[in-house]
């Protein structure tokens, strides 16, 4: 969607992004607070999450947690909070005539909570509830404990869930007091603004009723290490099996790598005629495989995913050894990067479609290190990639040696000695 993007600098310390979306219909907001798990003692773990359930709750305009509710969502707006390993956000959307409405409702909730001992002790059967749904997702229990093997601050969900007992409403209310300050709050609110509204939210954000803290607290030093051997958690239940490759460089990626590494990522795995899942799918070996990169503020790490029969894990292996290595040596057709770019490009443009796609495309970057990605300059940013940035960056990902192989089912682990045995030689 057309926008341009403003940012807000406050005397208070926030600082936040307004999008300006002329014909935008609707207002998306998402404040952000770096109030993840990081920032918890490590039995007390799910603080971070259960005070994210119970903030948008009861509060000194309104008693109750339904109460609240219902007058946020009475013409349809749309409310929700997220926590994880690094922050909070409190998230929003509703219809253009609201938006004053809705900003003052979330203000409301974000500094005027009551956190109720009956809304904690029903939150703390929602949150249970929440952890054992997850818990029987495979992938995401092999892939939180596979990141707590590397050394991030990471828990699964089945520890979560025995930690919880841990945590009071104490706890809850003094992790709010540590971490709700307007100096560590980071927003993006997208749609119509115009000068008076954008004049409306910075005297808003100006004035929000929190202390002024010690600044934008710091991510934590995380410095993945490498598996000596594979991570194996076995499961009788489980007839597949599910594993995750990962990668590790000792620092950031600069922005024309980030480019080359999603180009590369989009040539091997993302399409069904990709190099290594189309392959692999043309012989029949795997349904779904997936692979992507991320950061932390020390790292940069690229990891390959699927779930396989025992029979076909090796031959897929086989494949993944074969075109990374061809990668490493630069075997990539000119028509082949051209195509990528144009997968690229088409996928840019259908991120943007909505008010709230403008604004994740910005929010995630803008939330983890500050930066405000020119949304104009994608396009440009992805034609600039070329094979030399590609093979540059990939090999790099692999020169420092620091990686592992994650495995779950109940195939055994010499089974799983023998993947990483197969893969070692990427290395």
């Amino acid at each position: 969607m057309k926008h341009k993007v403003h940012e807000m600098v406050l005397p208070n310390g926030a600082r936040g992004l307004l999008i300006h979306v002329p014909d935008a219909t609707v207002m998306s907001f998402d404040i952000n607070f770096r109030a993840g798990d990081y920032l918890t003692k490590p039995g007390k773990w799910e603080t971070a999450h259960l005070m994210e359930h119970v903030l948008l709750g009861a509060n000194k305009k309104y008693p109750k947690a339904m109460t609240y509710q219902a007058e946020f969502g009475k013409n349809g707006a749309y409310t929700n909070a997220s926590a994880g390993s690094y922050d909070i956000t409190y998230e929003a959307e509703c219809a253009d005539f609201e938006w004053d409405r809705i900003t003052g409702l979330l203000q409301t909730a974000i500094t005027q909570p009551l956190f109720l001992q009956e809304e904690f002790t029903a939150e703390f059967g929602n949150v249970r509830e929440e952890l054992t749904a997850r818990s029987n997702n495979h992938f995401r229990h092999l892939g939180l404990a596979t990141r707590k093997a590397y050394g991030f601050a990471c828990k699964t969900d089945q520890e979560r869930l025995k930690l919880m007992k841990n945590v009071t409403l104490p706890d809850v209310r003094e992790h709010y007091k540590q971490t709700h300050t307007t100096s560590n709050m980071r927003f993006v609110i997208a749609g119509k603004l115009p000068t008076d509204r954008r004049n409306h939210l910075k005297q808003l954000f100006s004035s929000f009723e929190l202390p002024t803290g010690d600044g934008w607290l710091e991510l934590p030093d995380e410095m993945p290490k490498s598996l000596a051997k594979p991570f194996y958690i076995h499961n009788n239940t489980v007839d597949n099996l599910y594993f995750y490759v990962d990668t590790f460089m000792g620092r950031k990626l600069r922005d024309p790598e980030s480019d080359a590494l999603s180009l590369i990522n989009t040539m091997l795995t993302e399409t069904l005629y990709s190099r290594i899942l189309g392959t692999a799918r043309e012989r029949g070996l795997v349904y779904d495989m997936n692979s992507g990169f991320s950061q932390s503020k020390l790292s940069s790490g690229w990891w390959f995913g699927a779930q396989i029969l025992p029979k076909n894990a090796e031959p897929l292996l086989d494949i993944v050894v074969k075109e990374l290595r061809a990668v490493f040596r630069g075997k990539l057709s000119d028509a082949s990067i051209t195509d990528a770019k144009q997968y690229s490009l088409g996928r840019y443009q259908r991120s943007g479609q909505t008010v709230g796609g403008t604004a994740a495309g910005y929010a995630n970057r803008y939330f983890f290190d500050g930066e405000i990605d020119d949304y104009y300059k994608v396009p440009e940013r992805i034609r600039a990639v070329s094979r030399s940035r590609i093979v540059n960056v990939v090999n790099a990902v692999f020169a420092e040696k620091i990686w592992g192989l994650g495995v779950l089912g109940k195939v055994g682990e010499p089974f799983a000695a023998k993947l990483q045995d197969q893969l070692k030689v990427l290395w």
